[in-house]
């Protein structure tokens, strides 16, 4: 298996903010922000690597990770229980102090 955390369904985890030039797959917007592993899909190979005709390997795992909406958006005003969900490889995430659906 790829990297050395394995986040498991329920794992606070935070998106990293890091700017890193080139293609990306962690949105914008979730850069930063803390949530909660879902379920883990499996390992694939690295998009960011394929982006720029390498090979994708080491295969990197990929997670649902959700988030509340009120915690991704400034000023959200809806419903407290609304959710978002991002699929986001591991090289993305961090340990997180507090999180959960």
């Amino acid at each position: 298996m790829s990297g050395d955390t394995d986040f498991r369904d329920g794992a606070a985890v935070r998106v990293k903010s890091h700017f890193k030039p080139g293609h990306v797959r962690t949105p914008f917007y979730i850069k930063g922000k803390t949530g909660w592993v879902e379920r883990c899909y499996g390992e694939f190979r690295n998009p960011e690597s394929l982006g720029h005709g390498g090979d994708g390997l080491p295969r990197v795992r990929l997670y649902l990770v959700g988030f509340h909406q009120k915690d991704v958006w400034d000023g959200y005003d809806a419903a407290s229980q609304d959710k978002v969900f991002v699929d986001i490889f591991e090289h993305w995430l961090e340990p997180a102090a507090q999180a959960g659906p």
